[in-house]
């Protein structure tokens, strides 16, 4: 089953690339989960943009799964040819933004150890240096 998910994989991202472009988009089929009887396919597209573009290229993709689903059997000789279901998978976006969130954090650590911040309690009782 596992060679059967890569090799969907491959050849979806094959006929994608080959076929169609998406403008100011990256789009990569990031998994393929097909059903043990073969007749369906959850294909994860990872898309890397403007929201908005998200959607119209995940609308086509998903119009064009006939197509698709055609092109790949002639690549990929199976029993059955799994029907194609594109789904938004939004994982780079969210490893991006938390790559981004910790690139800050370790920012502001590295500034703090250059120019210790000193805070002072004016209710805190001072201590005298006077014996």
């Amino acid at each position: 089953m596992l060679r059967v998910r890569e090799l969907m994989k491959r050849e979806l991202s094959s006929v994608i690339q080959r076929d169609y472009e998406f403008k100011d988009l990256l789009v990569t089929i990031n998994d393929v989960d097909v059903t043990p009887d073969l007749r369906q396919a959850h294909v994860f597209v990872g898309m890397l943009g403007d929201k908005n573009a998200q959607k119209k290229a995940l609308a086509k993709l998903q119009r064009d799964a006939g197509q698709l689903q055609v092109k790949v059997s002639k690549r990929v000789v199976l029993r059955y040819t799994p029907r194609l279901n594109f789904r938004l998978d939004d994982s780079v976006e969210r490893g991006v933004r938390l790559l981004s969130v910790i690139q800050g954090i370790e920012e502001e650590e590295a500034a703090r150890q250059v120019a210790p911040e000193v805070h002072v309690d004016p209710d805190a009782p001072q201590r005298s240096t006077d014996g």
